[in-house]
Order: structure tokens, then sequence, then C-alpha cells
């Protein structure tokens, strides 16, 4: 069995979109012949994976050095010292 390389595996954004899109029309398919039973087990399936997925991207905030802190401490700042950002990038 030949180990699947990085390229193959993940393909570019526009590939991945019309997988994507593929994947969810397939999914819309299979949801249409499942019982009630069946859809109450792939709903609680699908939020645990949502769950993971939104973990993991809560963990990998987390080991940005100071980044709680900064938080912490914009959450303090008056709105007195807010600014405009079309003040600050006029380019975006």
């Amino acid at each position: 069995m030949n180990p699947i390389s990085k390229s193959s595996a993940e393909p570019t954004e526009s590939a991945n979109t019309a997988s994507v899109s593929e994947l969810q029309n397939q999914l819309n398919d299979l949801l249409r012949q499942l019982s009630p039973e069946r859809l109450r087990v792939l709903t609680d399936f699908a939020a645990y994976l949502a769950n993971a997925e939104s973990e993991a991207a809560t963990q990998e905030l987390l080991t940005i050095p100071g980044l709680l802190e900064r938080v912490q401490e914009n959450k303090t700042t008056p709105k007195t010292e807010y600014a405009n950002w079309r003040s600050i990038r006029s380019d975006v």
C-alpha cells in the first residue's frame, strides 16, 4: 500500500471547494434516506465533530503567547479610546 503524499491528500482551494460542494450534496441525499433514530445519531456525531474542531481551534489560539492577557486588557479599554478602523487603514 502506497502512502498518500501530502499534495495529493490536500487538494487546491478550488478543488477543495468543489469537493465540499459534492460532499454536501451527497450528504443531503443520504440524509433523506435515514430514519429519525439514525438522524439523531448522526446529529450527535456531527455535533461531536464540530465541537472537536472548535476545541482544536481554541487550543491553537491558546498557544499564542500573551493572547489572553491582551484580550483581557483590551476588554478594559474605555470606548472613548477606540479608533475608527478607517482612520487607521484607509486601503481596506
